[in-house]
């Protein structure tokens, strides 16, 4: 650890000792000379209940200022590290605070049996707190980056190994004023502390295994102080899928396949219920009209069901409005070799003689999936994830292309409103596992916007 990281960490505690203690001392001035900054507050009548100084110092200020730091540390406030994220410390400021006042709101409710001195007070103590002590480490991560600048308190890196540093991590590794990278070495030597006049702080394994090389590296870092660490040699296109865990006391680098897992999947199975229930309520009409211009268009039944492959490559029965001849699936073999794309396995016709003339209309305006909402309901389908493909289409997929199966399908996708069926199998493949890869709610929301205009203008419908 370098000596300005362990003073700034003992700075910061003692910085909100005081600042803390400020904050507590102005608000309790300002309500003994009732001095109010809150506008409806001057309505009120002076507090009655207020404690002398002596007394307010003793009983309460320096217990909760003791309270607040003992809040900030179990939050991680004041780890032994160089900050540069206001942000970060910004929200745990913010929580520390509020955290503070809640057990004072209880102590006094539920341990004193009564109220707390001067509502007013508090409400003054909260903001003061809240804003002093963040101008406090404010002025602390100037202090610090200004001491970076001057080369007080950089941590040098030497990175090593067969592969070279990856570009990316290099610029970042420049970009980054806590860093001073020195270069890159292929091999290992008991002569890396001579590689440059300054003192190597982080040596960075570029190719990492169970190599007596890489046990010896570690042994030699371990012995010397030197700090170690190593680039995950796989899945690094995708680091924010990756997560520290441990199996009891044995560290271990997870990956999860999509943000779905957990909460994520929650939140998005309860949006899909909502939305498919509505949307069937309303479009209801529009289902019955539909229904009885199929029945007068050709023979055959209004729906069809369409045998696809959901996520981890369960079939289910995709639900759709018929817009083909009865016999279609029958045909399908005399006209495989008409298929334009020959790019995968998809099988598509351009003008395709099976469908029918209002299946035309139904297709070109995607009314024609309007029933899929039905197996949303009933959990086999999702709002927005890659289209469901059939069997025949699936069993000629490389492995890379099953990535898809991790999640539901879904009506509509990033792939249908980035050109539907003009983009090439590989494009869609691709478009599918960036929204596995890089889900959230407002990504969800996003493509159900877009779908609409997609949907509307009829580009690249079947």
């Amino acid at each position: 650890m370098k000596r300005s990281e362990l003073v700034f960490g003992l700075l910061r505690i003692a910085v909100d000792a005081v600042t803390v203690f400020v904050a507590l001392l102005l608000a309790w001035w300002l309500r003994m000379h009732n001095i109010d900054l809150i506008p409806w507050a001057q309505l009120l009548e002076p507090a009655k209940t207020m404690p002398d100084l002596t007394y307010y110092i003793r009983s309460f200020l320096i217990p909760t200022v003791i309270v607040f730091l003992i809040i900030a540390a179990s939050l991680k406030l004041y780890l032994m590290r160089i900050t540069l994220s206001f942000f970060r410390e910004e929200a745990i400021i913010i929580l520390t605070t509020i955290v503070w006042v809640g057990m004072i709101m209880g102590w006094f409710f539920f341990v004193q049996k009564q109220l707390f001195y001067s509502r007013i007070l508090l409400i003054h103590a909260t903001f003061f707190v809240a804003g002093f002590v963040t101008l406090g480490h404010v002025f602390l991560m100037l202090a610090q980056r200004a001491l970076l600048k001057k080369g007080i308190g950089v941590r040098t890196v030497l990175s090593l190994g067969k592969l070279p540093l990856s570009l990316y991590i290099e610029q970042y590794i420049k970009r980054d004023p806590r860093y001073r990278y020195i270069g890159h070495r292929s091999q290992y030597s008991a002569s890396l502390l001579e590689f440059d006049e300054h003192e190597i702080d982080l040596i960075l394994q570029t190719d990492p295994s169970s190599s007596e090389e890489t046990n010896s590296l570690i042994d030699f870092c371990r012995s010397n102080q030197i700090g170690y660490a190593f680039l995950p040699p796989v899945l690094t296109d995708v680091p924010h899928l990756l997560s520290f865990h441990r199996f009891g006391s044995v560290p271990i680098l997870k990956f999860q396949p999509t943000p779905l897992d957990g909460w994520g999947s929650i939140f998005k199975r309860a949006m899909d219920t909502i939305c498919a229930l509505i949307a069937l309520i309303m479009l209801s009409p529009l289902f019955l009209i539909i229904a009885i211009v199929i029945k007068l268009d050709s023979r055959g039944p209004v729906f069809y069901k369409s045998r696809r492959m959901g996520r981890r490559k369960q079939f289910i029965a995709v639900i759709k409005f018929r817009s083909m001849v009865k016999n279609a699936d029958e045909l399908k073999e005399d006209l495989e070799e008409q298929s334009h794309r020959n790019d995968g396995p998809l099988f598509k016709i351009k003008n395709d003689p099976r469908i029918t003339k209002f299946g035309k209309f139904l297709r070109r305006f995607s009314l024609d999936e309007l029933p899929q909402l039905i197996n949303v309901l009933y959990g086999e389908l999702s709002l927005v994830g890659p289209r469901p493909h059939l069997p025949e289409e699936v069993a000629k997929y490389t492995d890379f292309q099953h990535r898809v199966f991790a999640i539901k399908p879904g009506i509509t996708g990033l792939a249908q409103i980035s050109g539907r069926s003009n983009l090439t199998f590989n494009e869609e493949v691709r478009l599918d596992l960036q929204y596995i890869e890089e889900w959230s709610p407002w990504m969800d929301l996003w493509i159900l916007w877009r779908t609409i205009g997609v949907v509307l203008k009829g580009d690249g419908a079947d």
